[in-house]
This record gives structure tokens, sequence and C-alpha cells, in this order.
């Protein structure tokens, strides 16, 4: 498949992924490398990332899970037509797909309780906060929420069998909001932190929960990213070139 719109030909973990973006806007970031790495589906397991993009998650997932079958929804055509490019040029189109559809809506049937796994990185401020604006006061697309985090988490918990997991990579300083979300649908939550250097507090988080779950919440160690030079630490290496799973079992 082929799109109108103009775009790159990008790779992710050392050239093993392929994946087609467009050459201006928002493009596939570190924090979707990261979230596919603290995904640990089983063989034959149905895994959905919900708002995918160009599917950089999905994509990384696709590459680390070969027996996982993976869905991702979007509401840009757009970035679906690009997601199903990559799909293509990578050669995994018998096991993974992509769907235009406005999470707003509720769950599709096709999604209904039917997941194992279920997969995030949500836009990361509300409209109303000022520091996802660029010079010229206008909201930088791909971060702007066009509903509530809590609504969000709800969709995916629609999505997920009783016992699924979810797996959400976000801002640190959104924390209170995205556990509050979870604990409505979830226990066994455990918190990942990224550092952007030792010393330095967490700008991103990568936080897992099990469906119907009563466990309680755990703060688990995290990864440096940068060094002091700042290149990237070799454990973020082995995540970001290697695809080196990022959180324990």
């Amino acid at each position: 498949m082929t799109t109108s719109h103009s775009q790159t030909k990008d790779y992710l973990l050392g050239g093993r992924v392929e994946i087609a973006q467009p050459d201006e806007g928002y493009r596939v970031s570190i924090d979707a490398v990261f979230l596919a790495a603290a995904v640990a589906p089983k063989a034959g397991a149905r895994v959905l990332d919900v708002g995918c993009g160009d599917g950089g998650a999905t994509l990384c997932l696709a590459w680390r899970a070969s027996e996982t079958r993976i869905d991702g929804l979007d509401l840009r055509p757009d970035a679906i037509d690009r997601f199903s490019d990559s799909v293509e040029r990578n050669g995994w189109s018998d096991r993974v797909h992509g769907f235009v559809h406005d999470i707003a809506e509720g769950p599709p049937d096709r999604f209904d309780m039917a997941c194992d796994w279920v997969i995030s990185n949500p836009p990361y401020l509300p409209a109303e906060r000022m520091d996802h604006r660029d010079r010229g006061g206008a909201l930088n697309p791909g971060t702007t929420e066009t509903m509530p985090l809590s609504q969000w988490i709800a969709f995916m918990a629609g999505c997920l069998k009783d016992g699924g997991n979810f797996a959400v990579v976000h801002r640190a300083d959104r924390i209170t909001d995205l556990l509050a979300a979870l604990s409505l649908h979830a226990g066994d939550i455990k918190v990942f932190p990224l550092w952007p250097r030792t010393g330095v507090s967490a700008k991103r988080v990568i936080v897992t929960a099990r469906k119907g779950a009563r466990g309680p919440a755990e703060i688990l160690g995290g990864l440096v990213l940068h060094d002091d030079d700042g290149g990237f630490t070799r454990a973020a290496q082995e995540v970001l070139n290697e695809g080196q799973a990022l959180m324990p079992d």
C-alpha cells in the first residue's frame, strides 16, 4: 500500500524495523520503542495499540513478538495508511493490521473484551496546557488530548479480556491522572520510570496493570537513558537498537 502524503522511510531497532513517516510534523519518538519493550505477550496473544499513529510501538512489538497478532487503531486515515504501508514493507500483513476508528465511539465489536494486551502512547496534555504549543501558540499535533485521559483508559479497558494487561507510556507529571484512571479498572500496577540522567527527575513513565486485579502498586527501578556525555546508556541502547525487553514479567 502507498499513500499520497509526502513521507520518509526510516528505521527502528537498529535497522530491524522499517517505518513510513510524514516528512514534517509529529514523528515517532523513543517513547514508542520503550512502550513496545514493556510488553510481554505469550505466543498466540492478541494485542491492540490504541492511538497507534504511524505504528512505532506496534511495529517494534511485531518484530519482538513474532507469534502475536497485533492491531492498531487511530482516528487519522493518513496515519493508518502509512502504518499499513510499513506493515507491508516489513512482511507482517498476515498478523498486523490497522483500522481507522474514533475511540469516542467506544470499542468496535471486533475488539470488545477481546484482547490480551492493550497498549497506548496517548496524547500527553490537555488543550489548556500551554507547554506543548509552538511559538505561535498553535497546538502541536499528536500531543493534544481530544478527550479526558480517564475516557481513553476506559476505552482500553473495554477492549481487554478479564485479566488482560494494560501498558501505557506517559509524561511523569501526569502520573496522578494516569494511576487514578487505571485504578478504576485494574490492579497489580507497576510504574517504570525513564530517568533522563542519574539524579534527574523522570520525564516519562511506563505503567502496566492487569484488568480486574486487586494487587498493590509497585514502583520499579526504571532505566537511565543518558550518560553524562549525552549519549545513550548501554541499557538504553539494548532496548532502542537491539530490541531487548524492558520490564520483568
